[in-house]
Formats: structure tokens, sequence, C-alpha cells
């Protein structure tokens, strides 16, 4: 399980594979040549992210002709939800006892 969340942490680290994620996300499933149009880097670079987000889990191919379309998987950020669930508990009951002993420290 952590080794999943190190990966998915370390595959959404960089901004244009989030960029990239996001835009599928969003538009739903579209080409490496589509991808690349509006991403601003080049399409071997296109496709070393999507690579990478396939690798995670984060992104589905599907081979057509020549073309290759690519549809993202936003379930397989389940266990990055699940580690941040947990941490913003932890912090919401740290902070819950720092405003209790505020609250002493003024009377």
């Amino acid at each position: 399980m952590q080794n999943d969340v190190n990966a998915l942490f370390r595959t959404m680290a960089d901004p244009t594979r989030r960029a990239l994620f996001e835009r599928l996300c969003r538009d739903g499933e579209l080409t490496v040549g589509a991808l690349t149009a509006q991403s601003g880097v080049s399409q071997p670079a296109v496709s070393k992210h999507l690579k990478q987000l396939k690798e995670a889990g984060l992104v589905r191919d599907r081979h057509a002709g020549r073309q290759t379309h690519f549809t993202a998987q936003p379930q397989a950020l389940a266990p990055m939800l699940d580690w941040t669930s947990r941490m913003s508990a932890f912090w919401e009951s740290r902070f819950d006892s720092l405003d209790d002993l505020l609250k002493r420290m003024d009377q």
C-alpha cells in the first residue's frame, strides 16, 4: 500500500503529468497528438509522461490503427486520497488540541 502511495505521489509530482492527467479527466479519451497539441512539450516528452502515468495505473491506452488513445483512470488515485484523508484527520485533531490549549491559556 505504501509503495502505491509513493508511486502515485512521485508520478503526480510532475506538473506536466498532472496537466495531462487533468486534461484526460476533463476531456475524456484523447490521442497522443491531441494531448501534444496543447501541452507545450514535444510529442516524445508527452509519450514519456503518458508511459509513467500508465505504469502508475492512472491512464489506460487503446490502440486504433496507428494512433494510441488514452483515458484517465481517476479511481487509481484512491490510495493517495486515503492517505490524504488520514493525514487530514490527524491534523484536525492536532488543531483541535491546540485550540483547546489556547482557550485554557486565555482563561
